[in-house]
């Protein structure tokens, strides 16, 4: 069994990042700029954007942050998505979701230019990416696609199967697996709360992506032996084991399926670290203007 370790390969990609800025600013251009759009307090979204801000300052990025209130109204969330359209030091932003429930999701990540959606969920990019045109991929599937590559795991023609259809992570890592490239050409099965038999469906994998949201939902007895095994899941449960008074736990019982993997990640230190650094990534491109020319 071998762990994909998550945080060497950020921080490889961090190092490599920084350089690229660096880079910009010999040749006496800016250096990219991202921005977020954070509503409310809820605390894992503040962890988050933190995340992403810290990141931004490790490689150069400039970086903003615009806050609002719980009770701020659409109107105005729409007018702050305008204004960042139009801002051309702004290379890249994010509205960071979840959002309130009297603000319409969809409707604001429509409003955002695709050219700056850096968390790849316009419906432009989404089309974009079904059709294999290059576009802004979702940051966490596209950082799962960097640890395949980088791990240089075997995807073609082997059977994957995906748990979890969210069109954050579900739904593009299917698509992505799918795709006539490396990572990709994998044979590729969504499941999902309605899948029968799915303990049968997960045996046949020899690529199992779970991002369903339930803590160690995958055991070992529906794991096939050699199986990779990608964790999607991040879970806070309560602990007494730790001074927090929490811990994270993946959807995958690791203890129990790890000895049967060929390669597994980690919770935490696999994917989620991987997911900032696939949105710095795609604001470099946004930067350079790599998808939208």
């Amino acid at each position: 069994m071998q762990l994909i370790d998550g945080k060497k390969i950020a921080s490889e990609i961090k190092s490599e990042i920084a350089l690229e800025v660096e880079q910009l600013k010999q040749q006496g251009k800016k250096a990219p700029h991202l921005a977020a759009v954070l509503v409310g307090h809820d605390g894992a979204s503040e962890t988050y954007v933190a995340g992403k801000v810290r990141a931004c300052e490790e490689v150069g990025f400039k970086s903003t942050l615009i806050r609002y209130e719980e009770d701020v109204d659409e109107a105005t969330l729409l007018n702050t998505v305008s204004d960042l359209n139009n801002n051309d030091d702004i290379d890249g932003f994010i509205v960071q979701l979840p959002l309130p429930r009297h603000i319409s999701e969809a409707k604001i990540i429509e409003a955002i230019d695709p050219r700056k959606d850096v968390d790849g969920f316009h419906p432009v990019n989404i089309g974009r990416l079904v059709l294999g045109m290059p576009a802004f991929v979702s940051a966490t599937p596209a950082g799962i696609m960097e640890l395949l590559r980088r791990y240089k795991i075997e995807t073609s023609g082997k059977n994957c199967v995906v748990v979890g259809r969210s069109n954050i992570v579900g739904k593009p890592i299917s698509i992505l697996l799918s795709q006539k490239a490396y990572p990709g050409d994998a044979t590729v099965t969504l499941c999902h709360s309605r899948t029968k038999n799915l303990g049968e469906v997960l045996r046949s994998a020899d690529i199992i992506v779970a991002a369903l949201g339930k803590p160690e939902f995958v055991r070992a007895d529906m794991v096939k032996e050699g199986a990779v095994v990608i964790d999607v899941g991040i879970t806070r449960v309560k602990s007494d084991q730790t001074k927090s008074g929490w811990k994270l736990l993946g959807d995958v019982k690791f203890d129990e399926v790890a000895p049967k993997c060929s390669f597994i990640t980690p919770v935490p230190g696999g994917v989620g670290l991987m997911t900032i650094v696939s949105l710095l990534r795609n604001t470099l491109k946004a930067s350079r203007k790599e998808i939208y020319t």
